[in-house]
């Protein structure tokens, strides 16, 4: 798990951040924005779900949705955070809005970094048209290019990814609505992504006033493509 710590940890921690990567990703993909983030004086956490990356020698049928929603309470919980910033990427954003929902009062912030913002009872599937695979125990990871990344970077993000558990793609998530009650929710949409990212949301955004709305011009991958631009914005919402 990526963690940044700055020297004067906790008494000069300014905010604290848990950064939750997208499907096929790992905490690896969020050290750019991390490192912004941690050199700022904030405290941040960037760990890598069950079955990926290098935690990718626990990939197995039982990994699911819940399976993710549970690395990132634990991580919560053991480490003793509160009010913290809590920042889901593209697949990302159903595992935030179930850790949300188990733990709201935790929670001062969530942010949707190009990700998607379940209804009650989907999966990531509902929203998405299914990839070649789904009826195995994990689905091959699309090339960099795929998520329209930086032609510099393209080469670093394919050697880093690794398949993703179909299973945390076919499990619904249960929304009773309790997130809604987190004092700040943002959406950080990618414009030129490059993935057909469902805008099921978007209205309901624009005319909620509890919700702030960002566009960066970026690949899928910001934290990788603008992590500056993208740290700024969570500083600000910081």
């Amino acid at each position: 798990m990526t963690k940044f710590l700055n020297e004067n940890e906790p008494a000069g921690v300014k905010s604290t951040f848990v950064l939750v990567h997208g499907a096929w990703h790992g905490g690896w993909c969020w050290d750019r924005v991390a490192r912004i983030l941690g050199a700022g004086g904030h405290r941040v956490y960037a760990p890598t779900l069950t079955g990926l990356g290098e935690r990718s020698h626990l990939l197995s049928a039982s990994v699911d949705l819940t399976t993710h929603i549970e690395d990132v309470v634990n991580v919560v919980r053991w480490n003793d955070l509160g009010q913290i910033v809590l920042v889901g990427h593209s697949y990302g954003g159903m595992v935030i809005t179930g850790v949300a929902e188990r733990m709201p009062d935790r929670i001062r912030s969530l942010v949707f970094v190009d990700a998607v913002v379940p209804r009650d009872g989907e999966c990531l599937l509902d929203v998405l048209p299914p990839p070649p695979g789904v009826d195995g125990l994990a689905i091959p990871p699309f090339p960099a290019a795929f998520f329209n990344v930086n032609s510099a970077d393209q080469a670093w993000v394919d050697s880093k990814l690794t398949p993703h558990p179909t299973a945390s793609l076919t499990e619904k998530l249960r929304v009773t609505g309790a997130y809604r009650r987190i004092p700040t929710k943002v959406s950080i949409r990618a414009i030129g992504n490059g993935i057909p990212l469902p805008d099921q949301s978007s209205d309901e955004m624009s005319r909620d006033s509890n919700w702030i709305l960002h566009e960066i011009e970026s690949g899928h991958d910001i934290m990788v493509d603008k992590p500056n631009e993208l740290a700024l914005i969570l500083e600000k919402i910081s």
